[in-house]
């Protein structure tokens, strides 16, 4: 160990697992240190640029012995766009280290007596994968000091891509990305080059100006295709020559929206979807069910795993028919309706009145009379009034977003007290932390992982929470 620059260097350190967060992890004297684009089983020589009690974060400085479980990134902007982290580790070994995340996290959070762990459910396809994208414009590209070195005229150079981990002022310009299929590749880059010609104005972070703010691209299976343009500002005449551009280019674009977003930030709420071209909306298939997707809608953006995870769902939960299911944060109503037909009713509930009203949409295309969807705040929508009116759940289904149910929710859930609560989680930590205040009246009957998105650090974990019956002696 040495001193250089006032930061301290190591040499020579062993990276032996792999964080949550997708960073290798080594420990040295009692301390964890987080690395990026680090494996586990990498010698490393790093420089920590912030220190703690117990941990410090590094910079990689140099790999000085390859881990054997490295794989070449098959990715042009691996390490400077953000997403993908995992590339560099194989798909065996990623799957393994998600598996470890989940069991780790119901071990030292949950702190609860797990069953024997059900092996993780890798996903068929590893690339094009997701069915959702969102890229940003920028007026100012984000670059390397050797691209700057190489071509110094790209240092005024637009770009159209993803933002740079933790400076989300920046835009690394993308030509190729693998999480889409190739079509997508050829319509966003035809989208930065009209601009680019026809001197649109790219969006600043720093003035919050300019004409071209954020591009949406969503497919499905059945080839359909969604673009969603964010503008600053209403420009008809340079909306309309852009859109009619790529509509009559591209005959596989079904649906064309556009929005006018005057806001700093990047939230749509409360901003209104413009259809400017073909459907209003894109149709997927899961299974024996079809599912209409407005602008807005949530849907999960692995399809074909999503088939997996749901088949996961419904296996678990073992209905027989008979059951009032309650499905809290229930979206668009997917996982409802995908049990519908094995339950007697089910009830979602959802903060977004737009997942509700694409959830009653799909119920009606599918012949769905037996699941009902209610709008607001988890929190006060699911008390005492409702449960009287609608009934007792005899299982509950919860999807929470990543930082997993509020306080108030588990608390009703557990005066609700059904014989199955089913947890369905992207954040194995919050998901753990939430069964830990639970195991007092449910013990953890089974849990999967499922990796929906590949060469990322992400998992989500099926668990089901079977309630304890406590058993009454005789006098």
């Amino acid at each position: 160990m040495k001193h250089r620059n006032k930061n301290i260097v190591l040499e020579n350190l062993l990276i032996t697992d792999a964080a949550s967060d997708g960073r290798g992890l080594a420990r040295i004297n009692n301390m964890v240190v987080f690395v990026p684009h680090t494996v586990p089983e990498d010698v490393v020589n790093v420089k920590i640029y912030r220190k703690k009690n117990n941990y410090a974060e590094a910079e990689l400085l140099e790999l000085v012995t390859p881990s054997p479980l490295r794989v070449t990134p098959f990715c042009d902007y691996f390490g400077v766009c953000g997403g993908c982290k995992w590339q560099n580790l194989s798909y065996e070994q990623q799957l393994f280290f998600k598996q470890k995340q989940v069991t780790d996290a119901l071990t030292h959070i949950a702190k609860v007596p797990l069953p024997d762990a059900t092996p993780i459910l890798g996903s068929a396809q590893t690339t094009h994968y997701r069915n959702k994208l969102g890229y940003t414009f920028s007026d100012l590209r984000w670059l390397t000091y050797a691209q700057m070195d190489e071509n110094p005229e790209l240092k005024a150079a637009t770009g159209l891509g993803f933002h740079v981990p933790k400076q989300h002022s920046k835009v690394v310009h993308i030509e190729k990305c693998w999480l889409l299929d190739d079509a997508h590749n050829e319509i966003r880059n035809e989208i930065y080059d009209f601009a680019t010609k026809n001197n649109y104005e790219f969006y600043s972070t720093y003035t919050h100006k300019g004409f071209l703010r954020e591009l949406i691209i969503r497919t499905t299976t059945n080839n359909e295709l969604m673009l969603q343009f964010i503008f600053d500002a209403d420009k008809p005449k340079l909306r309309n020559a852009l859109l009619t551009h790529i509509q009559e280019k591209f005959a596989a674009v079904t649906s064309i929206f556009y929005y006018i977003n005057t806001k700093v930030n990047e939230d749509l709420e409360g901003v209104e979807a413009q259809h400017f071209f073909g459907t209003h909306t894109i149709t997927e298939n899961l299974g024996h069910l079809k599912y209409e997707i407005s602008p807005k809608s949530f849907f999960q953006t692995n399809s074909l795993q999503a088939f997996q995870l749901y088949s996961i769902i419904k296996q678990m939960a073992q209905l027989t028919g008979n059951e009032l299911v309650y499905d809290l944060y229930t979206g668009t109503g997917s996982i409802a309706l995908f049990l519908a037909n094995a339950a007697k009713k089910v009830i979602g509930v959802e903060y977004v009145q737009e997942a509700i009203n694409d959830a009653n949409k799909n119920a009606a295309l599918n012949g769905i009379t037996n699941c009902d969807f209610f709008a607001g705040d988890m929190r006060a929508v699911l008390n005492e009034d409702f449960v009287a009116q609608h009934g007792a759940p005899d299982m509950i289904i919860t999807d929470p977003p990543r930082a997993g149910m509020h306080p108030n929710v588990v608390e009703m859930m557990l005066k609700l007290a059904p014989k199955k609560i089913l947890y369905v989680s992207c954040n194995p930590a919050t998901q753990a932390r939430d069964v830990n205040t639970m195991q007092h009246q449910y013990r953890v009957a089974a849990y999967q992982p499922v990796d929906m998105f590949p060469h990322t650090h992400h998992v989500e974990n099926v668990l089901l929470l079977e309630r304890i019956e406590v058993e009454v002696l005789p006098d």
